[in-house]
């Protein structure tokens, strides 16, 4: 993966927004699944296995310091991080460059606030089975300084800002509330509190 790349501007992401806005809202995709094995790795995977006390098995989440916590340990609300495809593919430019956003689950669905609050749950899988569900925490999920370093400050500025936080276009986090396996293609329904 390179981080060279020409970041969008003000315009072009103003000008995406009817893309965004044309998500779907009860029923999704989920088309890609990645795991940070360590700080700056990327793994995307063809299969995940989301477990009630490690999230995405394989995934650093569990050694990560949360200054957010009681503890200072990983939040326990914060075990996923889940974007849109749709943003973070117009972000990036290239497939390839999706997995640098360093979120774990990345989902053709509407996941603003007004479709997604806080408590609503996400059945990932088949729903016959029931698949995998994961629960909609209600800790924001923002940009660091290598979201800005690869995909721009525009980019930063437009998934926080007016637009952005009410569309919870940098993303959302999850916490797992049924494991099991999760993988790109899968059907994700949402169940709303």
């Amino acid at each position: 993966m390179t981080d060279t790349v020409t970041h969008r501007t003000a315009e072009e992401l103003e000008a995406f927004l009817p893309q965004l806005h044309a998500a779907p809202q009860d029923r999704g995709t989920l088309d890609l699944v990645v795991r940070r094995p360590r700080v700056g790795e990327r793994e995307v995977l063809d299969e995940g296995e989301l477990d009630l006390e490690l999230g995405l098995v394989g995934d650093s989440w569990k050694d990560r310091p949360s200054s957010r916590s009681a503890d200072g340990g990983p939040h326990p609300d914060m075990q996923l991080n889940v974007m849109s495809t749709r943003m973070i593919g117009f972000l990036a430019g290239d497939a390839d460059r999706v997995p640098l956003a360093g979120d774990q689950l990345y989902l053709d669905l509407d996941l603003s606030h007004d479709n997604l609050p806080a408590g609503s749950r996400l059945v990932i899988g088949d729903p016959r089975a029931r698949g995998a569900v994961v629960e909609v925490t209600d800790q924001p999920h923002t940009g660091c300084a290598k979201f800005v370093e690869r995909f721009g400050a525009e980019g930063m500025r437009f998934v926080n800002g007016r637009v952005g936080r009410p569309m919870r276009l940098r993303g959302l986090n999850a916490k797992v509330v049924v494991p099991g396996r999760v993988r790109p293609g899968d059907l994700v329904v949402v169940e709303r509190p």
